[in-house]
């Protein structure tokens, strides 16, 4: 595979940029080729519009990297139960910053209850390492070709979303978070697990075929985050493949600095949130304090609503939603 430089930032923490090959180009002319030559095109008219779509987009995609150890400070506030997850991907920066390798970060598995934020924590290193994201829900997932792709013998069958991150997308180490891997259908026909046996192995990912593209592509940059409540449905060869940490609740302190970066992340993003107070009150932080991260989002925009429609520009803990108030339904009346 093709390793050059692009982009050189001298400013720590500004991304690196290379241009890695994630697939041969004369491998997709070979299997055009032999298309052709067969005289079947027209049975197999998608399978020739995407090796088509590859030669057209060409092989080459980012490969970045913070150019030093970035000022994580900010994310160890924001994801303080976190902390040796983010020392983790830390060290792997480490290892990087004076040298011309590739960013390789070990799988990580997540293991949490629900609500504690591990896909924030994926979406946050994406944004830290300034590649992209994909995420793949393990829970609706019914066979492994949602990963691996399937046969183009099959109808509608198409790419799987490993090739479509690496070959659609623009970088060759993107964030790909598989979460709740431990809700994997065990009923699929095919086991949802079995592309990531060679995935989340370096040596072998450097080979990864998608059963409808048929080329190998080059998948050992990816950088993999993994979530799961219980590992115990979760096979041993793939455990041993990943770092685990597991995540526990955040402390009430910690809880309020969660709450308190949320309310100014979101008074940030608009136009309104500027005529609110700079910072919440502290019985709003205690209030927040009792959810789960991925709670205190909603329970923040309803309190800004309800706030403004009490004509005032301070959320008070009367603003909040009730606690384990039952969900609202929306219909007729009989």
């Amino acid at each position: 595979m093709s390793l050059r430089s692009l982009v050189a930032s001298p400013t720590m923490g500004l991304p690196i940029a290379q241009m890695r090959s994630v697939f041969s180009a004369d491998a997709v002319e070979r299997k055009l080729a032999h298309l052709q030559a067969s005289g079947t095109e027209r049975d197999f008219d998608a399978l020739r519009n995407t090796w088509q779509r590859m030669l057209e987009r060409g092989p080459e995609r980012f490969a970045v990297k913070p150019s030093g150890v970035p000022d994580m400070a900010p994310l160890y506030d924001l994801l303080p139960n976190f902390g040796e997850v983010l020392d983790d991907v830390k060290r792997h920066v480490a290892l990087t910053q004076d040298s011309h390798d590739s960013l390789e970060v070990t799988p990580i598995l997540l293991l949490g209850p629900p609500g504690v934020g591990k896909t924030h924590f994926a979406r946050q290193i994406a944004d830290l390492l300034g590649t992209s994201m994909s995420l793949i829900p393990m829970s609706s997932m019914t066979a492994g070709w949602l990963l691996s792709g399937s046969s183009s013998q099959w109808k509608g069958a198409k790419p799987g979303k490993v090739f479509e991150a690496l070959v659609d997308g623009q970088y060759a180490n993107p964030v790909i978070v598989v979460d709740e891997i431990d809700k994997a259908s065990a009923d699929a026909q095919y086991d949802p697990m079995g592309a990531l046996y060679s995935l989340l192995e370096h040596d072998t990912a450097q080979s990864f075929v998608d059963e409808y593209a048929e080329v190998p592509i080059d998948a050992s940059q990816v950088i993999w985050i993994t979530t799961a409540n219980d590992e115990r449905s979760i096979p041993e060869p793939i455990l041993n493949r990943m770092n685990v940490f597991e995540i526990a609740s955040p402390s009430p302190e910690a809880a309020r600095k969660i709450a308190a970066h949320l309310y100014r992340g979101i008074r940030g993003e608009h136009d309104w949130g500027q005529r609110f107070d700079p910072e919440p009150v502290d019985d709003v932080l205690d209030a927040l304090a009792t959810l789960a991260p991925r709670e205190m989002r909603r329970a923040l925009v309803t309190a800004f609503g309800n706030a403004r429609l009490d004509n005032r520009y301070r959320i008070e803990p009367v603003d909040l939603p009730k606690l384990g108030a039952a969900k609202a339904r929306i219909g007729f009346l009989q």
